[in-house]
């Protein structure tokens, strides 16, 4: 297995640029439009902020993102966050300082992490799911200067030791406690002073914490959008629903892959299976990200509900998490079409492999194979490569953090795996303890989208 170096990085940009321009992400502009963009992301970089950003000067007026609330145009969502940016700033926070964000899936988690990264301040997510205990320990070691969070979760975050609090949705009283809706009506929204240091966006699911590497560097945001658009067919200015968890880190790429291409995002602060149908079905959604748990709860619905809502207008439906079970995908397909696509993955390395519809009918329980940039390796407890057909742990290179072990740039999914002979990776159980909730693995997730 050989390193994938500096050399090797930048060799993959013109393909990026090439699969970018292949979605209608490139396209030309009018000159005084395309030097605000480009300025935007020199200021910015290609994360939350610059996204936003260089969206708000390409279609201010485009929506740009919709929840129970609403929907928001890029120009909005833009201009809300410049708002709460300010309003955090002159509240003492901002670079370095850390924001922890409880939310479910809705604009104020959104605006929440696009405000964050525009002051500088780190952005640490954490799974909802979490028991009481691992919350406070969890942020109470992370130290946050500020916690945005739902009313519903006001009581569980009870103990922890934060100087600002800020409620993001409430259906009722939020406690006395300022929300992110008054921070924002009547603010500032002019362009906030670009920090002296990006924002790092780090996901919470055990007592340790970590951070990004990777971030900050266009070849780094271009590989890891290459590697995706290079399997999965998503184009400029699609309407999207992610309704898995934000929090989870390939949740989390969809959402900066919406930024890259534009794409109208769909929020839904709960997921019920008959919801998420109805939602794609109103919203007339191009793609949707979901897990294999809600894959399974959507096809237990009654034949007449799914009939009625075929997913017609859906042409890439991206499971993300772990790999997705042969007879999950063939009963999919066989109710949706075949368009479904498996990203497997952990949450320390984003994404390992990805299976086509076409893999998924030809290899019942494939997870796919690895996309353009990313090198897969399994290997013994040795360190030592694996044959073909054989067992191994499996590592993948989706960060440019350097495994000891086994010499190469990767890190380890924490799963057993091998391949077949047409290099289609396939899942054989687990290699440790890692712990395994609400369709995420791992202790600590980071972004591999880069800063900002």
């Amino acid at each position: 297995m050989v390193r994938k170096s500096a050399v090797d990085r930048l060799r993959l940009i013109p393909r990026a640029a090439a699969l970018l321009a292949s979605t209608g992400g490139v396209r030309p502009q009018a000159p005084l439009r395309t030097a605000k963009m480009v300025t935007a992301v020199a200021r910015w970089g290609v994360g939350a902020a610059g996204g936003y950003t260089s969206l708000a000067t390409r279609c201010p007026h485009t929506i740009g993102l919709i929840d129970e609330r609403g929907a928001l145009t890029f120009g909005q969502v833009h201009e809300r966050t410049n708002a709460l940016a300010h309003a955090l700033a002159d509240r003492g926070i901002g670079a370095g300082d850390a924001v922890a964000i409880v939310c479910r899936n809705h604009r104020g988690l959104v605006e929440a992490t696009v405000a964050a990264a525009k002051i500088g301040a780190d952005v640490l997510y954490l799974d909802t799911a979490i028991a009481t205990s691992p919350i406070d320990g969890l942020l109470n070691g992370a130290r946050p200067a500020a916690l945005v969070f739902d009313e519903e979760f006001a009581d569980l975050l009870a103990g922890v030791d934060v100087d600002l609090r800020l409620v993001a949705w409430h259906d009722g009283d939020p406690a006395g406690n300022d929300t992110l809706e008054s921070l924002i009506e009547g603010g500032d929204i002019t362009d906030p002073v670009v920090p002296p240091r990006r924002s790092r966006s780090v996901v919470l699911a055990s007592e340790a914490v970590g951070s990004t590497t990777a971030a900050g560097r266009a070849a780094g945001f271009l590989e890891s959008a290459a590697s995706l658009l290079s399997v999965l067919p998503l184009r400029h200015g699609w309407t999207t629903h992610i309704a898995a968890p934000l929090f989870h880190t390939q949740a989390w790429v969809h959402f900066q892959l919406s930024l890259l291409l534009g794409s109208a995002l769909v929020l839904r602060r709960s997921f019920d299976p008959f919801d998420c149908l109805e939602t794609v079905s109103i919203q007339a959604c191009e793609s949707l990200v979901l897990t294999p748990e809600m894959m399974r709860r959507i096809l237990e619905l009654p034949d007449e509900v799914k009939q009625a809502f075929p997913l017609e207008t859906v042409d890439a439906v991206v499971a993300s998490g772990p790999a997705v079970p042969g007879d999950l995908a063939r009963d999919w397909m066989d109710t949706f079409d075949d368009t479904l696509y498996a990203v497997y993955g952990s949450t320390d390395c984003a994404w390992a492999t990805v299976a086509t519809p076409r893999d998924l009918r030809l290899a019942p329980g494939t997870a796919g194979r690895p996309p353009i940039g990313t090198v897969l390796g399994l290997y013994d407890e040795a360190g030592t490569p694996v044959q073909r057909g054989e067992v191994g742990r499996i590592f993948v290179s989706c960060s440019p953090r350097r495994r000891q072990d086994t010499g190469d740039d990767l890190v380890a999914t924490g799963d057993l795996g091998r391949t077949d002979a047409a290099g289609r990776l396939f899942i054989e159980g687990r290699n440790d303890a890692m712990v395994v909730a609400a369709g995420a693995t791992g202790m600590v997730a980071t972004s591999d989208f880069g800063r900002g």
